[in-house]
């Protein structure tokens, strides 16, 4: 019977031990497996999408080199056609579609909205847009609020992340279909000082028309993506209003790619109603393409960048890292889409 005993005792020592074991090696395959995805997690962050942001810095200063960009005046046809060329350069399929318009103040105006197909005959397409052309008189200003401004941020900015992502495609050679639309007459909308009733639809000239008279009989595109005000420094891109009303789907798409990418703190969840009008909300009702907006919020005064319809939007408020939060952001937007 003691020998049976010791043998017992063995026995549960030997059980003990292995049920320990048992349990030491589920817990190191567990820290294992949270070690691996925290690698993968620090993966994702540091494998950032090529993006250029000096070319983009360039593409801007290209842009505000040609002077204030308004309908009618010189800068803006040589601009257009600067556009369209540079577009062409990258393997786009580019035209200029021309319209005519009237604006608040009654003045008859040529539109020219810059058009670039990157794989025209794919079916699955992403419509990414900006507008170029710039305010042509400073009424947030408190000088020269006659005189037309440079329109770095609110305008070339947009247009410069669109011109590096249409260079990365060259590259990247996507699968999909990518559309780049440079809007026109964006910001020849009423002045809030003028004495009559605001019309919101005095805005948006460009992508009204585009809207109406769409450059290819049914065009279609799973969704859009609209740069406005995307190169100050800190800037802060919400979740406003009308793109939550119309596509809140692709703006979680968005967000959470910012998020992966580490830019969160550009990418923000706040719900913001501070944009009253914008490209997008006629892309959403007019050609039914489910559209939102990356467009800077300024929290110390609940409206745009403080730079915004003044002669202080010119080079030097442009920043490269937001440049680079932006134009990252849309290239890994492309390359999940393109799985």
């Amino acid at each position: 019977m003691a020998q049976l005993g010791k043998w017992k005792s063995n026995l549960l020592l030997l059980t003990i031990m292995f049920v320990l074991f048992s349990c030491e090696n589920e817990n190191s395959q567990k820290e294992n497996k949270k070690n691996i995805t925290q690698k993968e997690i620090v993966k994702v962050n540091i494998q950032r999408p090529d993006f250029n942001a000096d070319s983009a810095y360039h593409f801007i200063q290209q842009q505000v080199d040609f002077g204030p960009r308004f309908p009618n005046n010189e800068a803006h046809g040589k601009c257009a056609e600067f556009l369209k060329n540079k577009l062409s350069s990258y393997g786009l399929q580019s035209n200029i579609q021309i319209g005519k318009a009237k604006t608040f103040n009654n003045k008859d105006i040529t539109i020219k909205n810059i058009i670039g197909e990157y794989n025209p005959e794919a079916k699955k397409r992403i419509l990414l847009f900006a507008h170029w052309d710039s305010r042509p008189f400073a009424d947030q200003d408190t000088k020269d609020m006659t005189k037309p401004i440079l329109g770095a941020n609110d305008g070339a900015s947009g247009v410069g992340v669109l011109l590096e992502v249409a260079r990365q495609l060259n590259i990247l050679k996507p699968a999909i279909g990518i559309d780049i639309i440079f809007f026109d007459a964006e910001d020849y909308g009423q002045p809030s000082s003028a004495m009559s009733l605001m019309d919101s639809d005095s805005w948006c000239l460009g992508s009204q028309y585009w809207a109406k008279n769409l450059h290819k009989p049914n065009y279609k595109a799973d969704f859009g993506i609209l740069l406005d005000m995307v190169g100050s420094e800190n800037a802060v891109f919400t979740r406003e209003s009308i793109s939550m009303r119309y596509a809140p789907h692709i703006v979680d798409k968005v967000w959470n790619v910012a998020a992966k990418l580490g830019y969160s703190n550009h990418f923000t969840n706040e719900l913001t109603y501070f944009v009253g009008t914008d490209d997008h909300k006629y892309v959403n009702e007019i050609a039914k393409i489910p559209s939102i907006d990356i467009i800077h919020y300024e929290r110390s005064s609940g409206n745009f960048h403080h730079s915004w319809h003044t002669h202080n939007d010119n080079m030097s408020i442009i920043s490269k890292p937001t440049l680079s939060a932006v134009g990252e952001t849309l290239i890994a937007v492309i390359i999940a889409e393109n799985k």
